[in-house]
């Protein structure tokens, strides 16, 4: 593999950067620059996904087709570390990054011609309906109840942990529509509207703070038949394609370097006790080395999957790898960064920043006074949310059983 970059790359580079400093306002950079988690500011967001459709430019990973871009792997990764430098905010990866992926795949021409074009425009935003109160990582024990009734499954039992579900109008989500031998089999998948009769969304506050995920409670919710994802009863095999892309369909590293980077500058004007700045001492220093060097190695790694996957290969148990190394990386890093914000990310303080979603027990207050830093007062938010990093998509615990099968051969 090459990592020189060609002149058409760096062409490419340069028409990035140009649209990039034409379209983003100081609202949409703050957005981006300073989000939570992962799921950022939802009006900004969706504000921000407009103008990228309006470029075409929303999903370059997408078949042309469908409306994607004929975008190397190269390419994609360029775009993606010039976003992230410039401060712009992520998208949603529900609809866009997720179940457009399996609708492309298994769904039928009518669902295609449907979804596809009302997820780039977002007119439809999807919410991920998979873990329940009794199954989360171990996913195949899920229990929701759909039960045929003529041409439409009525629903019944409830979803947890339900990012954006306040916000989204579909859902797609894994139901039970039979009991076999291994609970893998007698699964579906399935489309549904969230404001159908029947569903109950509650907002669930998080350890941030932050309302970003609910639980929602289906009560004989009725579900068109042919909003079936796939085959009934064989919706295992499509979550696992699925998960494929949530897992490593997308690069973790250029996030990080420009996290790295802008803790080593912050850290180079912050002052210790004893009058140094953190960048200065050495063990600080090396720990933030190390981690840079390490997110060095996982942005090399990365592009190897992009360029598999661009010729075709499945990105399958590597997916899984830069799961584990991403998201332990990710939590490292906040660790770092918590460290070196002091004392003043002991406030909480989510109005210097850009949550996920509401903050229902804070106040702000009416002079907006933030004490420290903006960076000092994401620094807890952003670690709190990390933590999760390594359990969803399926724990890392689980990820190193499927390296340990699939590459090692244990």
């Amino acid at each position: 593999m090459n990592l020189e970059w060609s002149a058409q790359e760096e062409a490419f580079r340069k028409e990035v950067r140009s649209f990039l400093a034409d379209n983003l306002d100081e609202d949409l950079i703050a957005a981006g620059r300073l989000a939570t988690s992962v799921y950022p500011d939802h009006e900004a967001s969706m504000r921000w996904q407009k103008i990228l459709h309006a470029k075409g430019w929303a999903a370059p990973h997408w078949p042309v087709e469908h409306g994607g871009q004929d975008w190397s792997a190269a390419q994609r990764y360029i775009f993606e570390s010039e976003r992230i430098a410039a401060g712009a905010p992520s998208l949603s990866p529900m609809g866009i990054h997720m179940v457009a992926h399996v609708l492309v795949r298994f769904g039928t021409q009518a669902q295609k011609a449907w979804f596809l074009p009302r997820i780039l425009s977002g007119e439809v935003f999807f919410c991920q309906g998979y873990s329940e109160p009794g199954a989360g990582s171990d996913l195949a024990s899920l229990q929701m109840a759909a039960r045929a009734d003529g041409d439409a499954f009525v629903l019944n039992g409830s979803k947890i942990w339900t990012t954006h579900a306040a916000e989204a109008n579909w859902m797609f989500a894994l139901v039970r529509t039979a009991r076999e031998d291994r609970p893998q089999k007698g699964i579906t998948f399935l489309l549904l509207e969230m404001d159908s009769p029947g569903i109950e969304v509650h907002p669930m506050l998080m350890a941030s703070g932050e309302e970003v995920q609910s639980q929602v409670f289906f009560s004989d919710v009725r579900v068109p038949a042919d909003q079936v994802l796939g085959t009934v009863g064989e919706g295992w095999s499509v979550a696992k394609y699925l998960l494929e892309f949530e897992r490593g369909g997308s690069a973790y590293a250029p996030d990080l370097e420009a996290r790295a980077a802008r803790l080593a500058r912050f850290a180079a004007e912050e002052a210790g006790g004893d009058g140094r700045s953190l960048i200065e001492d050495p063990h600080f220093a090396g720990r933030l080395a190390a981690l840079r060097a390490r997110i060095r190695v996982l942005g090399t790694m990365e592009l190897r999957l992009l360029s598999g996957a661009q010729e075709g290969a499945s990105v399958g148990a590597l997916s899984s790898m830069m799961k584990v190394l991403g998201t332990e990386t990710a939590q490292a890093l906040t660790q770092l960064t918590l460290e070196a914000a002091g004392p003043r990310a002991l406030a909480y303080q989510p109005h210097a920043v850009r949550p996920g979603g509401p903050t229902p027990l804070h106040a702000v207050p009416e002079d907006g006074y933030v004490g420290g830093e903006a960076w000092q007062a994401l620094a807890p938010l952003r670690y709190f949310n990390e933590r999760a990093a390594s359990i969803y998509a399926g724990s890392n615990e689980i990820q190193r059983n499927i390296l340990a099968r699939a590459v090692v051969g244990l």
